[in-house]
């Protein structure tokens, strides 16, 4: 769809941006990550402590999934792992809560809240399947759609054998009436065969009676 090609670039954009800066120079941003990236990471096994280590980590994790998301490779999980790395980033680098000048508290809530929004465009892009509908969705669709077809099938299945057996029932029905038909008639032929036995030995008996007189 047109406009999801261009929305996911255009959302990617500022993390693309901010991941490769703050990957070219990470300096700047360690005061601020020092508040949040070590006390997160604690409760991360496996993850160093090192602020350095774990500011260039989120600039790396925004950078590779800006660029997948733009380029719509892997958008749902891009745009989860990009939600991910904004939340320190947020909580780190606008703390507008702790400035006491009105202006910069301005300034920082501005951005707080920015952020903020960025974050629910993620959660959205992170949910969105393109309209083909949800995984558990689809694996129901495909398991009705196999059901129906087993299902079709067996009828088939059902109907061929119904057939022949209808059919065996139909040629073991004529073959027993027409050997009914062919025993009666046998019958009937035998009792003629037998009338005309009796009729010559009655004429045999008479022809004999006639020569002795």
């Amino acid at each position: 769809m047109l406009v999801r090609r261009l929305a996911r670039p255009m959302l990617a954009s500022v993390f693309v941006f901010s991941g490769a800066n703050v990957l070219r120079n990470p300096v700047p941003t360690l005061p601020a990550a020092e508040k949040v990236a070590p006390p997160v990471a604690e409760h991360l096994p496996g993850l160093s402590t090192d602020t350095m280590d774990l500011v260039r980590i989120n600039a790396a994790v925004q950078l590779g999934a800006g660029a997948l998301l733009a380029a719509g490779r892997l958008p749902r999980l891009a745009a989860l792992a990009l939600a991910g790395s904004l939340v320190p980033t947020t909580l780190a680098g606008h703390r507008f809560w702790e400035e006491t000048d009105a202006a910069a508290r301005g300034d920082q809530l501005t951005q707080f809240v920015k952020n903020v929004s960025l974050l629910g465009g993620l959660l959205i892009a992170a949910v969105d399947t393109g309209g083909r509908g949800s995984a558990r969705r689809r694996a129901a669709k495909a398991a009705r759609k196999g059901a129906a077809k087993a299902a079709a099938k067996g009828a088939k299945g059902t109907a061929k054998a119904g057939a022949a057996t209808a059919a065996t029932k139909g040629a073991t029905k004529a073959a027993t009436k027409s050997a009914a038909k062919g025993a009666v008639e046998a019958r009937r032929l035998g009792r003629l065969a037998r009338r005309e036995a009796t009729f010559a030995t009655v004429a045999v008996a008479r022809a004999r009676r006639a020569a002795h007189r």
